[in-house]
Parts: structure tokens; C-alpha cells; sequence
């Protein structure tokens, strides 16, 4: 299944944002086919509570500077995981303890019809 010219170039601009802000761990999930809510989920590592809060403000203002709208945030207040939906691509930003407690992308790769990493 093709992914929406939108969602590719959303989720350049996210991953474009995230290495700018020295996000570490990166993975993009293609979940185009497997999920009737978003093209992409990426997951993503900042070292502490301010890099994650940081991390997470960063994308969600190019997300709007990029006309995006509706993009709902959740997690800023406490900063150990901040999710980000903007429709078409789902971004997770962990502190690496959380990370690795939920291994959301553990989720997303195993089994019978798994999204693949990309």
C-alpha cells in the first residue's frame, strides 16, 4: 500500500526535526496497511526530561509552521514520554528508561502481518 504524498513528506519533516534536535534511536514503523489510523509511527530517545520536552516542541512547531493542523500532544508536562499525532505519522519521544520498559516498536515488528522498521 502506497503511503498519501502527505505522509511521506510529514514524516521527512519530522525525522528532519528529530536529528536536528539530536534525537537518538530513531525508528520509523511503516504501518501503512496495518493500521487504519496513521501511515507512520516513529519512536524515538531523548537523553532526559528537558531533551524529550525539547525534542517534542521542536516537531510540534514544524508541524505547524508546515500548515499541520489538529496535531494533538500528550506527555509535555512530565516529559518521559510525549506523544505527538499528526495524522498521518504518530511520534513517540521516550526518556531511555521508559523506552525501554513500554518496547513499543517490540509491538509493532513481531508476529504474523508486524509493520516493518524502516
Amino acid at each position: 500500500m502506497k503511503a498519501q504524498p502527505d505522509a511521506d513528506k510529514t514524516l521527512n519533516l519530522i525525522l528532519s526535526r528529530l536529528d536536528d534536535m539530536k534525537a537518538e534511536e530513531t525508528i520509523t514503523i511503516d504501518l501503512r496497511g496495518k493500521s487504519a489510523y496513521s501511515d507512520y509511527m516513529i519512536v524515538t530517545t531523548g537523553r532526559v526530561n528537558r531533551h524529550v520536552g525539547a525534542i517534542a516542541e521542536n516537531v510540534t512547531k514544524g508541524l505547524k509552521e508546515n500548515g499541520i493542523k489538529n496535531i494533538h500532544v500528550e506527555g509535555l508536562p512530565n516529559c518521559d514520554w510525549v506523544l505527538i499525532d499528526s495524522g498521518d505519522v504518530i511520534v513517540h519521544v521516550f526518556r531511555p528508561e521508559v523506552r525501554e520498559f513500554y518496547n513499543l516498536e517490540r509491538l509493532y515488528t513481531q508476529g504474523p502481518g508486524a509493520a516493518k522498521a524502516i
